[in-house]
């Protein structure tokens, strides 16, 4: 092939196929060959735990398409393996100029990062959010042929972190996406799949069914770029028929597959608004309550050393004060180190998962120029997108009764002249106290509109939400709205079945 750059001249010769990589807003894709406008396209998704050989299918696809044998002694590949680590983010690859040879289509395979690595649950819930930017893109995907469960010959079950992203992408498509859901197993012999046809069994993921009622699988084996010897030549050569028989059957099922459209995305900025909405007023309330534990210190401080105080003004109690600061985000994850933040209300208006946007003015939760989260409803012009955001936090200060005063009396300009501390700081609490009940009220009227958008996905980060306004419901005893939270969070997790058990890895 042309367009080739010599990795290893070993047999077989392993030979990087040169690519075209193009950025469309914060997502990645890699093309080879030229596409043909008249031909057809076939679109797969790749989803697997850590391990299971996503990458080296990739390869795989690419090397079969282009017709390369065993014969051939040559291995290409457009993914270099093992040199980069795993995967970080999900990946769209273009595989044109097959039309001609092995396949009478050209291949798009979105790969994605494996489930369940190292790095943490938070890459896990993050590969929904990715695979939910590139379908929502207007450059991304649209529709797809088929989603691909990634799982080793000798895999026992599918883990809860695949089932959740596993389960995020049919919310998308709906349940005809089952018609379009197959089993790619690797690491395979060729004969042996029992233990991984009972992992898919077990498992809650939904495939299309065989003639023997088994989950719908092909095997490949992943081996064909292993240094080829006199002792492995026989084992290499029955890999490359496993894998090029598993190309075969698969590419007749993709060949006879109609594609599942994507759902309508109408209601979806609604639903990142409600959802970034939700997580600014849980901010809120928890700055509310910080503040008002600052006036419940100072009133026992007061009470405590109430002779000394009245003796002198300037007498200094101890107290939490609270502040906030611009603090970095902390995530190896390139583009979850940011966020959308009013500098005028000093808010986080979209953290986290403003994971499209290039700047503040074309972040979903905008409307019209002007944000639909911060308290003020400011400009575009005063927000930032940055790797940092607004974290609240509490130091401990001494402070005299009349910076008290002064303190709170310019909250409330409504205060009379003539007033002690303590009557300051009550009518404090009960301004804090209005205010916290009037945040929890409205957060659980946006939670009520947020379970009544068209597009049923919810992040857990929504989840997580969830949960706090059921505690601060509980704490205003108000049964009939716990009631109705704990009905959304019941839909959420009939929704995203995986998404509870992934929490619990946090």
């Amino acid at each position: 092939m042309d367009t080739t750059v010599l990795k290893d001249s070993g047999c077989p010769a392993v030979c990087h196929q040169k690519t075209n990589k193009e950025m469309f807003g914060t997502l990645t894709r890699v093309s080879v060959g030229k596409k043909q406008l008249n031909k057809p396209n076939k679109t797969i998704l790749l989803v697997g735990e850590t391990g299971a050989g996503k990458t080296t299918l990739v390869n795989a696809l690419f090397n079969y398409s282009m017709g390369v044998k065993w014969q051939d002694k040559v291995w290409y590949q457009i993914v270099e393996e093992g040199e980069q680590g795993p995967t970080s983010d999900v990946i769209v690859y273009e595989i044109f100029g097959s039309e001609c040879k092995t396949l009478p289509y050209s291949l798009t395979v979105i790969d994605t990062p494996g489930v369940g690595d190292t790095r943490g649950i938070e890459r896990d819930v993050i590969i929904s959010q990715r695979l939910f930017d590139l379908f929502r893109s207007e450059d991304g995907v649209q529709k797809i042929h088929a989603v691909c469960v990634v799982i080793k010959a000798t895999d026992t079950k599918i883990s809860e972190q695949l089932s959740y992203v596993f389960d995020s992408v049919m919310s998308l498509f709906g349940k005809d996406m089952e018609k379009n859901t197959v089993a790619l197993i690797t690491h395979s012999d060729g004969t042996k799949t029992e233990i991984a046809l009972q992992a898919l069994e077990c498992g809650r993921s939904r495939f299309v069914k065989n003639k023997k009622n088994q989950a719908l699988h092909f095997m490949f084996n992943n081996c064909q770029n292993a240094p080829l010897t006199e002792e492995t030549g026989a084992d290499l050569k029955e890999a490359w028929r496993v894998t090029e028989s598993g190309m075969s059957q698969f590419a007749s099922f993709l060949e006879k597959t109609s594609p599942q459209q994507l759902q309508a995305m109408f209601g979806w900025n609604s639903r990142i608004r409600l959802s970034a909405y939700i997580q600014n007023l849980q901010e809120k309330i928890q700055l509310n309550e910080l503040k008002m534990k600052e006036i419940t210190q100072i009133e026992e401080a007061l009470k405590k050393n109430k002779k000394d105080t009245e003796k002198d003004e300037k007498f200094p109690v101890n107290v939490d004060e609270v502040y906030k600061v611009r603090e970095p985000i902390d995530s190896e994850i390139s583009f979850l180190k940011s966020a959308v933040c009013c500098t005028v209300c000093e808010e986080n208006c979209h953290y986290p998962g403003c994971t499209m946007a290039l700047d503040p003015q074309h972040c979903e939760v905008m409307k019209y120029g002007r944000c639909t989260v911060c308290v003020k409803k400011c400009h575009t012009s005063t927000h930032v997108k940055d790797n940092w955001r607004y974290v609240t936090k509490t130091r401990e200060v001494k402070r005299t009764q009349e910076e008290n005063k002064q303190r709170y009396k310019s909250y409330n300009s409504d205060i009379k002249k003539n007033v002690t501390i303590l009557e300051i700081l009550e009518k404090e609490m009960e301004t804090l106290t209005q205010e916290k009940l009037q945040l929890i009220e409205d957060a659980y009227q946006q939670a009520v509109k947020l379970e009544q958008c068209v597009l049923n996905v919810y992040s857990v980060s929504t989840y997580v939400s969830l949960d706090f306004l059921i505690e601060k419901m509980k704490e205003k005893r108000d049964q009939e709205k716990v009631q109705k939270l704990e009905e959304i969070k019941s839909t959420f997790q009939q929704l995203n079945e995986g998404a509870k058990a992934v929490l619990q890895f946090n």
